[in-house]
């Protein structure tokens, strides 16, 4: 990504991450930034708190065909939306805004470590915690319902891993509309509620319109709420249930519809992301 701001340094090639010292530029960024999330108690109560807060809850939500696989696997997908959407994409947002106004990304370019080392070092704390959550919510909802192995678990990590580069991208992106930590709250609240409520979890996106429908279906979290679903239980998104071979057929669509958002939110991201505050 290049600096596109008033006074920051001029844009420059992106180093490749490779190599055992690109490794360890970003291991040793992430663990300052890990360090920060531990002392920001608002962030961590975020990242930690909310998913495991939503796991009762979820599963007491009634589901068709009652408290069985088809239960677990609404109650993890949902909680691995609201882990990106929260640990992922807005804590991201935050952390980035806060070192850019403090000059931390200015000097950090000034060093050794290239753009996207830094930004995979600021971001690995949000994507460990993230993940560590949906592991964690795997397991409780495995021990409170009847949650079977997935019908392909390929199709999970994958709504997870693109899910996640997708609102890591999304996130410094939001920060180019963001000049404060203060007002990330109001500028990450258009991600953070028209996805989740347009992404199938709130309200069946076959009760919309057609025209919503397919808006609905083009938004990042949607396609990470039906790639889970698919891999959990074989349930594509036209209704049909399919089988392991049949999934992958299936995911094509939403996988896309997450490439798409990679690549777009990436460029967009490189192309406007700021390095050092507004003067």
């Amino acid at each position: 990504m290049s600096g596109a701001s008033e006074g920051a340094a001029p844009a420059r090639p992106l180093p490749g991450t490779g190599g055992s010292g690109a490794a360890r530029r970003v291991r040793s960024l992430g663990r300052a930034e890990m360090v920060l999330l531990r002392r920001n108690a608002v962030a961590l109560l975020i990242a930690l708190g909310t998913p495991v807060s939503l796991i009762p809850v979820v599963m007491s939500v009634p589901v068709e065909g009652g408290r069985s696989t088809r239960a677990g696997a609404a109650a993890l997908t949902a909680i691995t939306a609201v882990v990106l959407l929260a640990a992922v994409y807005y804590n991201l947002v935050t952390a980035l805004v806060a070192r850019r106004e403090d000059l931390v990304l200015k000097r950090l370019r000034a060093g050794e470590a290239g753009d996207l080392e830094i930004l995979a070092g600021t971001a690995a704390p949000a994507v460990a915690v993230a993940w560590a959550q949906i592991f964690v919510a795997a397991a409780v909802t495995a021990a409170l319902s009847d949650l079977a192995a997935p019908v392909n678990p390929l199709l999970v990590v994958v709504a997870i891993v693109l899910g996640t580069a997708v609102f890591v991208a999304l996130a410094a992106l939001s920060t180019t509309v963001t000049r404060s930590v203060e007002m990330a709250q109001v500028t990450t609240m258009p991600v953070l509620v028209v996805p989740l409520v347009l992404s199938g979890l709130l309200v069946p996106l076959d009760a919309l319109a057609a025209p919503w429908e397919l808006a609905a279906r083009m938004l990042p979290l949607t396609p990470v709420v039906d790639l889970m679903r698919l891999g959990l239980t074989g349930a594509a998104g036209d209704g049909r249930t399919v089988d392991f071979t049949g999934s992958f057929e299936a995911a094509v669509p939403p996988a896309l519809v997450l490439v798409a958002w990679v690549v777009a939110a990436g460029w967009a991201a490189r192309r406007w992301f700021r390095w050092e505050p507004r003067r």
